[in-house]
């Protein structure tokens, strides 16, 4: 059994105009997946526990993903959040299947890393297979 967060009036305004614009395009559906990619260190878990209102005080990188569940009424996001190491992002396109949207984060304060997201975003972008099945595409910048 799957546990479901609900988002609340403390959950983050942009994320919500990612949900609104989801369940448009998804009138007839009540559910979406959601990947969220990103270099290690960018923010990614941070973002899912904070919609999730979890403690985010301490937490350690990813090692292969985390999926969390989120709901807002009576829409449900399963969001996906693959880790960003070196060893792991050739296999960030095996996540693409049956996902909805793409969440990509980049810590802008991380300037030594800027090019390096920049490169991993392009290199995705350049794979036209895995952006056949999305509905939207949502770049988060910044921390």
């Amino acid at each position: 059994m799957h546990k479901w967060y609900k988002f609340t009036k403390n959950s983050p305004h942009h994320f919500k105009g990612l949900l609104s614009y989801i369940r448009k395009l998804r009138k007839t559906e009540k559910e979406a997946r959601i990947l969220v990619l990103g270099l290690d260190n960018a923010g990614k878990t941070t973002i899912l526990k904070t919609l999730s209102e979890e403690d985010i005080t301490h937490i350690m990188p990813t090692k292969g993903f985390n999926i969390k569940n989120l709901a807002h009424e009576d829409f449900k996001l399963t969001v996906w959040d693959v880790g960003g190491q070196k060893a792991l992002r050739p296999y960030w396109a095996n996540y693409f299947q049956g996902t909805d949207a793409l969440v990509f984060v980049i810590d802008s304060a991380d300037r030594k890393r800027l090019a390096e997201s920049g490169s991993e975003l392009q290199m995705l972008l350049d794979v036209r297979d895995c952006f056949e099945n999305l509905s939207y595409n949502f770049r988060v910048v910044g921390r």
